[in-house]
């Protein structure tokens, strides 16, 4: 059994001037967000939900990008009512935001 149930990284990587990358996107104050909406929600700690923020995670063409492990999900959004949508539907609920989810690559 996992440590958490969710296991969330937001890539907040920080790339040079002109290069695509999920924290022009406002990727860290939106990690932030959730990592006080799920303490705020009873949601954090063991057995339960851990939000992180991640370097790099290979999909800036995508971002910004966040994804959910175990179940090896990953999503987009835009904005902070993306990110309460995923964490009420997905981390509390169980559901998977389609309208967000990123198609794995072929």
């Amino acid at each position: 059994m996992s440590y958490f149930k969710h296991h969330v990284f937001f890539c907040c990587n920080q790339r040079q001037a002109g290069e695509s990358c999920c924290n022009d996107h406002n990727a860290s104050t939106l990690q932030t967000h959730a990592k006080e909406r799920i303490a705020a929600l009873g949601l954090k700690g063991r057995g339960q939900v851990r939000i992180n923020k991640a370097g790099c995670l290979g999909r800036c063409d995508d971002g910004p990008v966040l994804v959910v492990y175990p179940d090896n999900v990953w999503y987009t959004y835009v904005d902070q009512e993306d990110i309460d949508e995923i964490i009420d539907s997905h981390l509390a609920g169980g559901r998977i935001v389609e309208r967000l989810r990123l198609k794995d690559a072929p």
